[in-house]
């Protein structure tokens, strides 16, 4: 299973950039990037950060999807 999330969309429908996405939730707007492009998996406490910033449950950002390579 491989994590992904909408957490671009959700920042666009704030219409905040990364910088400021990182501010409100206490990082850097390279981990929001990193997160973005699923190079980084939040802590739990980030995601919950994120999704509260976002107004939105954790799972209506983050959700894990099979892994292709992987068919088990």
């Amino acid at each position: 299973m491989v994590l992904r999330n909408r957490l671009k969309e959700r920042r666009a429908a704030l219409n905040v950039n990364q910088q400021e996405m990182g501010r409100l939730c206490g990082v850097s707007r390279q981990t929001i990037s990193l997160i973005e492009r699923g190079d980084y998996s939040p802590s739990v406490t980030l995601a919950l950060t994120i999704a509260k910033v976002c107004g939105v449950t954790v799972e209506e950002i983050f959700y894990l999807q099979k892994d292709a390579g992987n068919e088990q």
